[in-house]
């Protein structure tokens, strides 16, 4: 057991499932008591009937009280979970490249307004952000979806640096493929980039729990993804080039 998350009052959105509902089992297994959030109300009730937890559906951007409530009063763990795959290039409709940024990243802002002044009263809370190896690297074939999800990466680090000395624990998940109804969405990008070192939702949730014991920051459930975020700081021409040949390749093969 994690001690820092026994009979903590768990919030977990896009949990209906994948990553979310994942991320939801364990902190259930771990002693938690977990809010289950999902648009879908019949997949949310699915998971917290399964694992113990409360179902509270909506629009994750605007659950935090009622979530707070269904937990008696304090979130000690919020996970911004829920998360679009926005395809397209520039030429992406406004709507498209709004909802991501709504959902992505404004939906992350929205919570941390809501949970920060009773966290930073107390001198403890805890912020999960799914971002993706998208917000660190990038995503060939969508542009509103690595755009946004360096926004929610760069949201989640502004976080740690600004409160982590007010007892703020802020944690950015960055994984590549995860076998998940947002993998199988990607299409042919995702087979070329993704799909052959996917792994499971359960390995993000490990990965993320080896992280709060160690009191990290990022999280790589893909160990490789350092390599790459190193060579991308280090060398960029080199690293932009050798992404425009995956992107060529994709190009050939569609």
């Amino acid at each position: 057991m994690v001690e820092a998350v026994r009979d903590a009052g768990v919030v977990v959105t896009g949990a209906g499932g994948g990553i979310g509902a994942a991320l939801a089992r364990r902190f259930a297994a771990e002693g938690a008591r977990v809010v289950v959030n999902d648009l879908d109300a019949d997949r949310a009730k699915a998971v917290a009937d399964e694992v113990g937890g409360i179902a509270v559906p909506g629009d994750a951007s605007a659950i935090v009280s009622e979530a707070r409530d269904a937990l008696g009063g304090t979130v000690d763990v919020y996970c911004a979970n829920a998360g679009l795959g926005s395809g397209g290039t520039e030429a992406a409709e406004e709507e498209v490249w709004a909802q991501a940024w709504d959902v992505n990243v404004m939906a992350h802002v929205r919570a941390a307004r809501a949970l920060l002044p009773a966290w930073l009263e107390r001198g403890e809370g805890r912020f999960v952000s799914t971002v993706s190896a998208a917000g660190l690297l990038t995503m060939i074939g969508a542009a509103p979806y690595s755009v946004t999800k360096h926004g929610a990466y760069a949201f989640a680090e502004w976080l740690s640096l600004t409160y982590r000395h007010r007892g703020l624990r802020v944690h950015a998940i960055c994984p590549q493929g995860v076998r998940t109804d947002m993998l199988t969405a990607s299409g042919s990008a995702g087979e070329l980039v993704l799909a052959p070192t996917a792994i499971d939702p359960e390995d993000v949730a490990d990965a993320l729990f080896a992280g709060i014991e160690e009191d990290r920051f990022l999280i790589l459930p893909h160990a490789e993804v350092a390599g790459y975020y190193q060579s991308r700081a280090g060398e960029p021409d080199r690293w932009l080039a050798g992404m425009n040949h995956i992107q060529q390749r994709w190009e050939a093969a569609r």
